[in-house]
This record gives C-alpha cells, sequence and structure tokens, in this order.
C-alpha cells in the first residue's frame, strides 16, 4: 500500500515544528509550501544557484537537493530566524545600507551563508568572502556591494564602530 504522506518533525529557526508531506517533497518543498516559510527561494533546483541555501545543523545546504526525510529531527535555519525579534542581523543591516540587494531573490542564501562565514571567521578576507559565497549567484548586484556588505557586518559583529565609506555608499 502506498503512503501519501510522512509526518515530520523538524527543529526550524529554533522552534520544533511537524508537518505532514509527501516523502517525495524537498526540504525547500516543505519549508516553503507547508511550513509557509517563502523567505528560502525556488531557483534553479538543480542546485546550481543557492537561492534556497538554508543552514542544517550550522552548515549551508541547498535544500532544493535535500529530501525533507533527511532532514528530519535536525536543526534548520531560515532567512525568517536570522534577525533577534524586531532587531535585524548585522548583516541584513549592512545589506539594507548598502544596497547589497537589488531584487533580493539571492539574498537569504547570501546572507545565511555569509552568517556561517562569519560565525567560523570573523575577520575573513575579501578572497575567503568571494570563495564562501561561490555558490550563491546573484544576476544583479555585480557582487561588489555584496561584499563590502558582509565586511562591514563582520566588523559590526567584532565591535568595531564601523561605517560606510562614501566611496561604498555611492559608487566606486
Amino acid at each position: 500500500m502506498r503512503q501519501d504522506k510522512v509526518l515530520g518533525e523538524f527543529i526550524v529557526n529554533g522552534n520544533r515544528q511537524q508537518t505532514a508531506f509527501a516523502p517525495h517533497k524537498t526540504l525547500l518543498e516543505v519549508l516553503r509550501e507547508d511550513l509557509e516559510l517563502t523567505g528560502t527561494k525556488h531557483g534553479c533546483e538543480l542546485g546550481e544557484c543557492g537561492a534556497c541555501t538554508v543552514l542544517v545543523d550550522g552548515k549551508p545546504v541547498l535544500s532544493c537537493l535535500v529530501l525533507a526525510l533527511e532532514a528530519q529531527g535536525r536543526a534548520i535555519d531560515t532567512i525568517e530566524g536570522v534577525a533577534d525579534g524586531p532587531n535585524l542581523h548585522p548583516l541584513q543591516d549592512a545589506f539594507a545600507e548598502l544596497n547589497g540587494s537589488q531584487c533580493g531573490y539571492c539574498s537569504a542564501g547570501v546572507i545565511l551563508t555569509a552568517r556561517k562565514l562569519l560565525e567560523s571567521k570573523p575577520n575573513p578576507t575579501r578572497d575567503e568572502i568571494k570563495r564562501a559565497l561561490g555558490g550563491n549567484i546573484c544576476r544583479c548586484t555585480g557582487y561588489i556591494k555584496i561584499f563590502e556588505a558582509v565586511e562591514l557586518a563582520a566588523a559590526k559583529l567584532r565591535g568595531e564602530d564601523a561605517q560606510p565609506t562614501k566611496e561604498t555608499l555611492y559608487g566606486h
């Protein structure tokens, strides 16, 4: 007999959540369709663009390539859990301040990937930022504003009174 749905439990943004879903669904589909967390984006659905990046047990994962069954019981962080209540994470602040996103479609995946980078390496070089974000494609910004936003957020997270330069704000 075919089973139409399974009951799964996930720890999403620190909260235990249960949902019934078709066993063939990806983590991306369950997050968006069943848990209504639409900040994680459908991109290429081939694991090539990074728009669907979430953190699973603290590691960046392309949620379009992971079956939801494989993520049961694991800690999943989405963009909805990055802010601390009404207070934006320094990465979110920096992206807004420096216009690190234009259409914003890639932003959730970029921010989550950058958050992991800054947790493991508080003072990354520009090359380390480029490497870390290499799997996150942005079709709008040309990446410079993204890299600068990560650098500004890193400085703020280190406790520095960092401010963007005029060149960073208004172009090079």
